[in-house]
């Protein structure tokens, strides 16, 4: 009798059926913005803690691990399309509320933040710091990640806002037409 392997390992695949706006749209119907930012902050913290280790369920921390990992493809490959969604807001100064961690010109367009992303890190790079957030998240460790953790975390934090910007125009753009 053959044994036949499981593949566990979740591969990205670029088909048509799965592109990065629909990974966004998926993304966001599961999780909202400010809670997302805000576990990825928890994780990050308890992290680079030493004696600590964050007291969340397992099973929604691998969940959001998992979710991540599929934003930041998702940013990966509208990057790629090179799709511009800019707002035209010369006239009118933006508050710095809305911006968050975007600068204006980040705001104008949000792929310049999954362009800066992924010009300093690699996919692989993203993957690596995700994981290792969360490992170090999980339980006490001797030793912090090797790595400098905050840029990538900077650049997640920024993904996360883009890709909300990008739904967002997206819905305006769609409402608009229908009228």
């Amino acid at each position: 009798m053959k044994k036949s392997r499981t593949n566990f390992d979740p591969r990205f695949r670029a088909e048509k059926k799965n592109s990065g706006l629909q990974l966004i749209e998926t993304f966001f119907q599961f999780n909202e913005l400010d809670v997302s930012k805000e576990r990825l902050s928890n994780i990050m913290n308890y992290a680079v803690k030493r004696n600590s280790w964050i007291h969340e369920d397992p099973a929604v921390i691998f969940q959001f691990h998992q979710s991540m990992r599929s934003l930041i493809r998702a940013g990966y490959l509208m990057m790629l399309k090179d799709r511009k969604w800019i707002v035209d807001t010369q006239s009118e100064k933006i508050s710095p509320w809305v911006l968050g961690l975007l600068s204006e010109k980040e705001y104008r367009n949000p792929l310049l933040v999954f362009k800066k992303a992924f010009s300093a890190y690699t996919l692989k790079e993203f993957d690596y710091f995700m994981s290792g957030i969360v490992y170090f998240s999980m339980g006490v460790y001797e030793n912090l990640p090797e790595r400098n953790i905050v840029m990538p975390y900077i650049h997640t934090v920024k993904m996360l806002d883009a890709a909300h910007l990008i739904l967002q125009r997206r819905r305006e753009k769609k409402i608009a037409e229908t009228r």
